[in-house]
């Protein structure tokens, strides 16, 4: 039977049951009509291709359920992140919404490529603040359309990330304190400057522009219900954050699929569980300090306001992940499971599938889950290599 180490820990979300309905409130952030929306502006860029979603049928069977499926977002438009969805199509709403101000008529995606409001888009400036990911979205969505981009990093943000974000021409500030510390400094800037902010992550007085971004992620998700072809998941575990990938996830399927959802269980580092907390407390905690883990991109102490709006009572289950499985995990992938496909998964990639498995492995977590040979796993596989020289120390 397949092994993996590391310890879980688990919080069964009280406020979540079968029989909530997805409210007004929540479909405002996260809704499959608006969804079909962004899917078909997206589906217009260039490069645009479907990544795959993976059948793990070894290592289902390996750890005793019916069915692992990996969606690999290892070579997203290049960008080798889900992230290439939700701030690049954020930048184009943005750029949208600022020229229709001006001249009095919306452009469309194709006017933005075309190259004839070329000036009117090199005056216009956005920015955000990013642990790596959602910046290089961000910056390839600004290069792409034609305007200024200034990204903020924090301190734990590796050079080759920072590299990755210049290489599309964005201006990288590096400061000296935590993402959340970053988040507050591009806010600030941008106030003072007259930029635009386009944040995965909401907060007060900020919450339109996280919905793009979240709306961009979901056509990733269509593309799965695709590829599923009429099967649906009794399990998705899906990485925390700052709730903005998670919440995408539970609000897509909870309205399209109703009563018939699948289990939505979330993963965090456990020095950065700002979500399992926040469950735990009934309201929005915050979790201070380095926020020290090897899962960069899931370093966030602060729970986005439209995220938690979903996750509040629409995930079923929130649990951590201790730092020795996920090189582990990075490694097992990257051979590929007996007849499994061999995949490039990143450090921030592999938290769902992990702890699927150290759970299936465990059977007094197994029956906290549901976890049995009738499961249907899907997890989320956010990210390739995005750091090729840590990727190569971690997997060799």
């Amino acid at each position: 039977m397949l092994q993996l180490n590391g310890t879980l820990s688990h919080f069964s979300n009280p406020a979540a049951s079968r029989e909530n309905v997805y409210s007004a409130a929540q479909r405002d952030v996260i809704s499959v009509a608006r969804a079909d929306e962004a899917s078909a502006d997206i589906k217009t860029w260039p490069a645009y291709a479907e990544t795959p979603l993976h059948a793990l049928n070894a290592m289902a069977a390996a750890i005793g359920v019916e069915s692992v499926w990996y969606k690999d977002e290892s070579q997203r438009f290049g960008l080798k992140s889900f992230k290439a969805l939700g701030g690049a199509y954020a930048v184009a709403r943005q750029l949208q919404n600022v020229l229709e101000d001006r001249l009095g008529k919306r452009p469309t995606i194709s006017d933005l490529l075309g190259g004839h409001l070329k000036d009117e888009l090199a005056e216009i400036v956005v920015s955000c603040a990013t642990d790596g990911n959602h910046g290089r979205s961000v910056a390839w969505g600004s290069q792409m359309f034609g305007c200024r981009c200034i990204i903020y990093i924090h301190r734990d943000v590796s050079e080759g990330r920072k590299q990755a974000m210049e290489a599309f021409g964005a201006e990288v500030i590096r400061i000296t304190g935590n993402y959340d510390e970053s988040v507050r400094q591009a806010d600030s800037d941008a106030k003072a400057n007259g930029r635009i902010i386009v944040s995965d992550t909401s907060y007060e007085g900020y919450m339109e522009i996280p919905k793009d971004v979240a709306l961009g992620y979901t056509v990733m998700l269509s593309e799965i219900v695709e590829q599923l072809n009429g099967d649906i998941p009794t399990h998705v575990f899906v990485q925390g954050g700052v709730g903005g990938l998670a919440s995408a996830v539970a609000g897509y399927f909870w309205d399209l699929w109703g009563e018939r959802r699948p289990r939505f269980i979330i993963v965090e580092p456990e020095q950065a569980n700002c979500l399992q907390l926040s469950a735990k407390a009934g309201e929005p905690v915050v979790v201070d300090g380095d926020l020290d883990t090897l899962m960069a991109g899931l370093a966030c102490g602060e729970v986005s306001a439209l995220g938690w709006e979903i996750l509040s009572n629409g995930a079923d289950d929130f649990m951590t992940l201790s730092e020795e499985a996920v090189a582990e995990t990075m490694r097992l992938l990257a051979k590929g499971y007996e007849t499994d496909p061999a995949i490039e998964a990143g450090e921030s990639a592999v938290p769902g599938l992990a702890t699927a498995v150290i759970a299936r492995q465990q059977p007094e977590m197994a029956a906290a889950l549901g976890l049995d040979a009738q499961s249907k796993v899907l997890v989320i596989g956010t990210e390739g290599a995005t750091d090729p020289e840590l990727y190569q120390q971690l997997v060799g």
